[in-house]
């Protein structure tokens, strides 16, 4: 697979988003308490509303939008929360250690010192994804690990 890129959204266009989350199951991964069919406005106001929130786009080697993530702000500024992780079917298999890649250059972008995610503890491809790329598990809960990853 060749080599992801990122794309910052400073425009906050949801369209993209919108296109690569039109199959419900994959929505409800994203954001199991999003509306479906996707609804920007419903996005913007109540998933990626707050001025400090961030979000990014997976581009292919093409330039085409085939993934995305956003980055909260956390326990203070300097911490930032992944989440809404998402990459199209045909981009998976593979392209993990990307992904991994291109979250850890957002958080650098952002000048985060620490990145914290929540993963679902059976969904083994992201869980051990995050481990190997150098996360640490905090706890596990409810069927979710919290974890952290120290940008130097």
């Amino acid at each position: 697979m060749p080599d992801l890129t990122l794309r910052r959204n400073r425009e906050r266009d949801l369209a993209p988003l919108a296109r690569l989350l039109t199959d419900e199951t994959d929505l409800r991964l994203v954001n199991p308490s999003a509306q479906h069919p996707f609804d920007p406005f419903e996005w913007q106001e109540k998933w990626l509303g707050d001025l400090h929130d961030e979000s990014f786009y997976v581009l292919d080697d093409q330039g085409r939008e085939i993934g995305f993530f956003a980055m909260r702000v956390g326990i203070g500024p300097e911490v930032r929360h992944l989440t809404y992780v998402f990459l199209e079917e045909a981009a998976r298999g593979g392209a993990g250690a990307d992904m991994a890649r291109l979250i850890e250059q957002a958080g650098r972008d952002l000048d985060a010192l620490s990145i914290t995610l929540k993963v679902e503890t059976d969904n083994a491809p992201a869980h051990n994804l995050y481990l190997a790329a150098g996360y640490e598990e905090l706890s596990q809960r409810d069927g979710m690990a919290t974890m952290r990853l120290d940008l130097d």
